[in-house]
């Protein structure tokens, strides 16, 4: 399966140093054949990045949106708009903006719908808080996330989706989930998608993780059975740290 490693920038970057970073990663990208790259700057560098990323086979990515196409949501940013600045992923339901913004589950599934709908590929953010963990309610929380993500949709809907199982304990923190622990939650989620939409969309889904990943530690992730990629924060906002991640994890899986 196609590893998809995306850098989720979150509140970093002027414009300018966004396409600065866009065409320095760029001039690796003979180096990342077989995988797809994306980078997820924050909104105002959304335009400067896809031009910087013309002709290249980076794709571009946001943060966040909406679910309703228009109307009086100061502040808030539509799938449109997106698309229009030349986006074609968008990361929802991120473990920041559940905790600290108080995203409920059913607004990620509303996302989710009005990504789909209109033709943009969701990152799904799912995981659990490092009390949850302690508790032993993991698998709850997962099942909990997911089931509100993806009420609704269709097993057409459902195949090819991309989930990122993110432990928020790890986000940031250093200490990154061990490769078990990744791998435990990866065959839940499979398991979870091949029973509620069927043995295709499990087939076809990529499952990334995310929390404290670097080029030091991605090969021992992306070589799980269940895992197809990484949601990378800091060690995506060098080029020179996320292009040595992406080519660690090509070579892991690769070799």
């Amino acid at each position: 399966m196609k590893l998809i490693i995306a850098a989720n920038w979150k509140m970093n970057k002027t414009a300018a140093e966004t396409a600065a970073f866009c065409r320095e990663i760029s001039r690796d990208q003979k180096h990342f054949e077989g995988v797809d790259v994306l980078i997820c700057p924050p909104f105002t560098a959304l335009s400067s990045a896809a031009e910087a990323l013309a002709g290249s086979v980076i794709k571009l990515g946001a943060q966040n949106m909406y679910w309703e196409a228009e109307g009086a949501f100061t502040g808030e940013i539509s799938a449109g708009m997106l698309i229009d600045s030349g986006v074609e992923y968008v990361i929802l339901g991120h473990s920041e903006r559940r905790h600290l913004m108080g995203e409920k589950d059913e607004e990620v599934g509303m996302k989710v719908k009005a990504a789909l709908k209109n033709k943009l590929k969701p990152i799904i953010c799912v995981g659990e808080t490092e009390e949850e963990r302690k508790n032993g309610a993991t698998e709850v929380i997962l099942e909990r996330q997911l089931g509100g993500a993806l009420e609704g949709l269709d097993s057409d809907q459902a195949t090819g989706l991309i989930i990122a199982y993110e432990p928020v304990w790890a986000i940031g923190t250093g200490k990154a989930a061990t490769a078990d622990d990744a791998e435990s939650a990866g065959s839940f989620i499979v398991q979870y998608i091949r029973e509620k939409f069927g043995p295709d969309a499990a087939d076809h889904l990529r499952i990334q993780y995310g929390g404290s990943v670097k080029a030091e530690n991605i090969g021992s992730f992306v070589a799980l059975p269940s895992i197809a990629g990484a949601l990378v924060g800091g060690a995506s906002l060098e080029a020179a740290s996320f292009s040595a991640l992406i080519q660690s994890a090509r070579k892991a899986v690769l070799h």
